[in-house]
């Protein structure tokens, strides 16, 4: 057998496929154009519309090796020698093409004789009535029957969904031999442990289910198979598993390097390298393919992985942040092919140092939550921690469970593992009540069955604004008509159009489809399917009807505007690239005909220098006037050229290339401004955080940006009228003024609390005494005293008394705010002012709490402070007289 890397191996694959008929693609993006789910989870996501009979497939024959992302066992990753959340997934497909005749005998060759692996270490796997594929195994390729297993539906038959396509499928096992068996008398094919190892699936979708369950043979039947280059290497490479592969070796021995630990010499050590190399290849290629953590979606997945590799490595005791020094190893792996890994690796790195220090607060935080719950624990005299308290520092602070045990156990106390499973559970029920699976259903719709019909609409709008055309379908609501009358709200499809139809962050199009008698207004044009473009909109009147000779002419003025902020989106990405570094990447865009929005990978705000910087560059190319050119070429050829690429399109063979000459080259595939000069002036509005290390700028070009001067201006002169300055001096005799207001506020406040301290001395003097300690309540208008004008007030009492507690509200429109204070004396005889806070706050319908010094709360109903106070001093006797039992 040959000692492949696993570059090779994914190599070999493609290329024998490829003798084979088969286009091979790109891996496809980790993020599906799929709304029934988070991640591409398996080789044939990106062709799960072929298989459902969505859309047409534009080849028989496909193969890929793609980049895939599982979620549902990140606990076990790790742990066991085959889990992992990024994988890659060697899939071949048949589009109604070659089927099980062909696949078998195709699929053993490749192991056999281009891998190499022993023949007679080779099983295979059918469904339980799968009498043909049983009859090519033994037939076609030779095997034995003893050596063709039958088994059911849970391990041999796939389905997309309850209805719709599904079919037996037929796995390739390879014995690794007894050293990986689990001794047990009944091993054999079909164990759940390592020695019977399954390498490739064959699925055989041949059959429909009905609502009903019965089973009609499909028309055209497919294939779709799935290998796992990670297993595939760890049996060519004669690995223990797949972490002693070449795919997350080097990284688990720079790990130990940073860690100063021996792989081998300790499980707890070996399980965190183990996690990080996992979860750090899944990051970086997450981050390329341009998913930023979050709280929620791919996002929060991303920032999950993220701290449980930072965290396993404090478990090693790597105190600093060291992720981003592994990344050097990843991109050195897996670079090649994965250009993107490389080209942002400045991004994945920034991000990733980012969150980890982000969870390195985090971590203090939790720290803290544990020591207060362990001292609970040691003032109750217990000796167990509860199990929910320990999934709370898992799930909120990112605290393994192993770091809270071992914390705990150098207190003496030790976690409830069972309440802790029990947390966990609900959570995984949790996730996937609320995860979509690859087994979701994708509809059939109008749109894609005119698109199949149809195909892609010509789109003529690079070179002109208006053109003749044929109208080929309407919809009115959910259903195909032949014709509207006025006052119809329906989508038009034309055999061409000039209409820009929404795409990559530029909106569609508006303007009018017209013949005459009939004028039908464009409100909107999109891509409702695949590259069918629609025209949505109202008959304004007349009749159109399908197969109708029509004109369609486009809204110039707005398209134009449209052109213009386009193309100035391009100047301020490449502007932005310059002034920020190379970490900058777009990650979304919208472009209108009234102002742009840019967001992009950046990590604090823009600086009013960077911002003066990035507009003063962009205005530098308008003025040079440059012209705006378009090439079309392979999208390999716009790689090796080093065009930018943005990650959230998803290119096809053939591309165009926008050149900016001298400044800019990007794909795109939206329309722009035929020179530099035609933008005007252009001039950022806005720059704002959306997101963790995602910045959004709004900015404004031509017209609109006149708009904007000429506002700001009159704005301006308004301001220097009413300061009577010049427009140069605005901004010091602002300072001036509000230096002036903020002396004047002083001086009242002082007055404010010189007023609401009279009287204090003598209240403190004649307050009540219940068992000795002074009580002191009191209330003021919001005109009269601040919350901190209470806080100076409740110091005074302190001074005045030291055995003391005093709760002053303030009355507002808004409510009651209430502030507690009580002296050391006073918490020493058992006051709690917190706890005091709290009750009166409730009468008021409101909350509060604090500690026994100091509390604070309030609430609306300010018609029940009367009531409230009079109840205080029978709260704080309750207080006194609990404290002395």
């Amino acid at each position: 057998m040959r000692r492949g890397s696993a570059r090779e191996l994914r190599e070999l694959f493609l290329v024998y496929f490829e003798g084979l008929g088969a286009k091979r693609y790109r891996s496809f993006p980790l993020v599906p154009d799929d709304p029934t789910l988070m991640f591409t989870v398996a080789g044939m996501v990106p062709f799960k519309p072929y298989f459902l009979g969505l859309r047409a497939p534009e080849v028989a024959r496909a193969v890929t090796a793609q980049k895939c992302i599982r979620t549902n066992d990140i606990e076990n990753v790790g742990r066991t020698a085959r889990h992992h959340t990024f994988f890659e997934m060697l899939g071949n497909f048949s589009f109604g093409d070659y089927f099980k005749r062909e696949i078998i005998p195709w699929a053993w060759t490749f192991l056999t004789e281009h891998i190499g692996l022993d023949a007679d270490r080779l099983y295979a796997t059918v469904y339980l009535d799968d009498d043909e594929a049983h009859d090519f195994w033994r037939d076609l390729v030779g095997l034995s029957e003893d050596r063709i297993k039958r088994l059911g539906d849970d391990d041999n038959f796939w389905a997309a969904g309850p209805t719709g396509p599904c079919g037996p499928c037929s796995e390739i096992i390879y014995d690794q031999g007894p050293e990986f068996s689990c001794g047990l008398p009944g091993c054999g094919v079909g164990c759940d442990c390592d020695r019977y190892l399954e390498i490739w699936n064959l699925v055989f979708m041949q059959y429909s289910r009905d609502e009903s369950g019965t089973l009609a043979p499909l028309p055209k039947k497919n294939i779709d198979t799935g290998m796992g280059l990670e297993r595939l290497a760890s049996v060519v490479q004669g690995a223990k598993g797949d972490f002693e592969t070449d795919l997350f070796w080097p990284i688990i021995t720079k790990s130990c390097e940073i860690a100063g630990v021996k792989y081998g010499d300790a499980a707890k050590s070996d399980l965190a390298v183990r996690v990080i190399s996992d979860h750090l290849r899944a990051s970086a290629f997450m981050i390329a393919d341009g998913v930023m953590p979050s709280n929620d979606g791919p996002g929060y997945v991303l920032r999950r992985l993220i701290r449980r590799s930072a965290r396993y490595g404090r478990l090693m005791g790597i105190e600093e942040p060291f992720l981003a020094s592994l990344l050097p190893t990843v991109n050195e792996m897996m670079g090649d092919p994965y250009t993107e890994l490389v080209e942002h690796g400045s991004t994945i790195s920034q991000v990733i140092s980012l969150e980890e220090e982000r969870f390195g607060h985090t971590l203090s935080q939790g720290m803290e939550l544990l020591e207060d719950e362990l001292g609970r624990v040691r003032r109750e005299s217990g000796a167990a921690l509860s199990g929910a308290v320990a999934f709370a520092l898992y799930d909120t602070y990112g605290f393994p469970l192993e770091l809270t045990e071992e914390i705990s156990s150098e207190a003496g106390v030790e976690v409830v593992r069972e309440e802790f499973d029990r947390e966990m559970d609900r959570q995984r029920e949790r996730a996937r009540a609320s995860s979509k699976h690859s087994s979701a259903v994708m509809a059939k719709s109008v749109h894609t069955e005119l698109a199949d019909r149809l195909g892609a609409t010509r789109f003529d709008g690079y070179d002109s604004v208006s053109c003749d055309a044929e109208v080929t379908a309407i919809i009115r609501g959910t259903a195909l008509v032949d014709s509207i009358s006025p006052g119809d709200e329906a989508q038009v499809f034309l055999s061409r159009t000039p209409f820009y139809a929404e795409r990559g962050g530029q909106v569609g199009d508006t303007g009018v489809i017209s013949c005459p008698g009939a004028v039908f207004e464009v409100r909107d044009t999109v891509y409702p399917s695949g590259e069918l473009i629609a025209h949505a909109g109202r008959l304004a009147s007349g009749i159109v009807s399908v197969g109708m000779s029509v004109s369609a002419s486009v809204d110039t003025a707005r398209h134009d505007a449209v052109r213009r902020h386009h193309t100035a989106t391009h100047l301020l990405h490449e502007a932005l690239c310059r002034v920020l570094g190379p970490h900058v990447r777009q990650a979304g865009s919208l472009v209108a005909p009234n102002f742009l929005r840019f967001d992009f990978n950046h990590f604090s705000p823009l600086s009013a220098e960077q911002i003066r910087l990035v507009e003063a560059m962009v205005c530098a190319q308008v003025l040079a006037n440059l012209p705006v050119n378009t090439r079309v070429m392979s999208y390999s050829e716009s790689r090796r050229l080093g065009v930018k690429a943005l990650f959230e399109e998803k290119y096809g063979d053939v591309v165009r290339v926008l050149e900016i000459p001298g400044f800019s080259t990007e794909l795109c595939g939206g329309t722009h401004a035929r020179a530099t000069g035609d933008i005007g002036m252009v001039k950022i509005t806005r720059d704002e955080s959306i997101g963790s290390g995602i910045r959004r700028i709004n900015a404004v070009a031509g017209m609109p940006a006149l708009d904007l001067f000429q506002g700001v201006s009159s704005a301006l002169r308004s301001v220097s009228e009413i300061l009577g300055v010049d427009a140069e001096r605005i901004a010091s005799r602002t300072s001036e003024l509000l230096e002036e207001n903020r002396a004047l506020l002083r001086k009242n406040q002082e007055l404010s609390l010189r007023g609401a301290l009279d009287g204090i001395d003598d209240r403190v003097r004649g307050a009540a005494r219940i068992d000795g300690v002074a009580l002191v309540s009191g209330s003021f208008s919001a005109g009269t005293a601040s919350r901190d004008m209470l806080r100076k007030i409740g110091d005074r009492i302190k001074r005045m008394d030291p055995l003391s507690v005093s709760i002053l509200a303030e009355v507002s429109d808004d409510g009651v705010a209430l502030i507690s204070m009580a002296t050391d004396g006073a918490v020493s005889r058992g006051v709690h002012a917190g706890n005091l806070v709290k009750e009166v706050s409730a009468i008021l319908g409101g909350s509060g709490g604090g500690r026994p010094a100091m509390g604070q709360g309030g609430g609306k109903n300010a018609s029940a402070l009367e009531d409230a106070l009079s109840r205080v001093e029978g709260i704080v006797r309750a207080q006194l007289s609990g404290a002395g039992k």
